[in-house]
């Protein structure tokens, strides 16, 4: 009988080694936000667009009816049709299992939640209620956590960018099964999340880094939903094979 020589260190389970790897990605995204934030590139950014006059673009008709109100709209129509298809999958969700299918329902909930609950309680107030933009409060970092600017506040994160980020979560689900369709709903989640925030952007609704931590909470908050399934998932065995053609049996 061989034995493994003791110089030789077992390889992780692979569930272990994809954690870590994920781990290392959510890492350094955080890194890449942080920086953003240290460079202090808001105000920078945010003059393209507005002066002391305020934004110009602020009320542009395809920026509020199509950009802000529509997709407002499309992205509730999304997060509805993928709560449906935990019941009646259509097209390549039909490749998923009902646990895998309510996995990308949940996460985009919980990252609207997650968005929604940090903006409530946030302090920062909109580019546009500045005093540089013609408003009436003054910049205050959000990282000033409970200093009040004089404005009115809840304005960080970006609530808008997450009707495009929120479904970061279901690249997750989709991935084993559904490679190629889980790198076009990547990125077609993050180009929606990117158009959204930049719209906002050239209104005066928000600050580049608003955009960019939504992304990342949105990102970090379907990878928590996604080992959340995974542990939850061999206890539901039952909800596996539930709803999917591919898991029929015949007499």
């Amino acid at each position: 009988m061989l034995s493994t020589p003791a110089s030789v260190t077992p390889r992780p389970p692979p569930h272990i080694q994809e954690r870590r790897r994920w781990l290392v990605w959510t890492l350094t995204l955080l890194a890449c936000v942080v920086l953003w934030d240290a460079a202090g590139q808001d105000m920078a950014l945010a003059q393209l667009f507005g002066s002391s006059n305020g934004f110009p673009m602020r009320e542009q008709w395809f920026f509020v009816q199509v950009l802000h109100e529509g997709a407002r709209r499309l992205g509730w129509l999304l997060v509805l049709l993928l709560t449906l298809s935990v019941w009646w999958p259509r097209g390549v969700l039909r490749k998923l299992d009902t646990s895998e299918r309510l996995q990308m329902a949940v996460s985009a909930l919980v990252a609207l939640a997650v968005v929604s609950v940090g903006k409530n309680l946030s302090a920062t107030s909109c580019p546009w209620d500045i005093t540089q933009f013609g408003g009436v409060a003054r910049h205050v970092s959000h990282w000033a956590l409970g200093v009040l600017d004089g404005g009115g506040g809840r304005c960080f994160p970006a609530g808008h960018a997450s009707a495009g980020f929120a479904f970061l979560g279901g690249y997750f689900a989709l991935r084993r099964k559904a490679p190629v369709a889980a790198r076009w709903w990547l990125a077609g989640a993050l180009l929606a999340g990117f158009i959204l925030g930049g719209a906002q952007q050239v209104r005066g609704a928000h600050f580049m880094s608003h955009t960019l931590w939504t992304g990342w909470l949105c990102w970090t908050t379907g990878w928590l939903c996604h080992m959340a399934a995974q542990s939850l998932r061999p206890r539901f065995h039952g909800l596996e094979n539930n709803g999917n053609p591919s898991g029929s049996t015949h007499a």
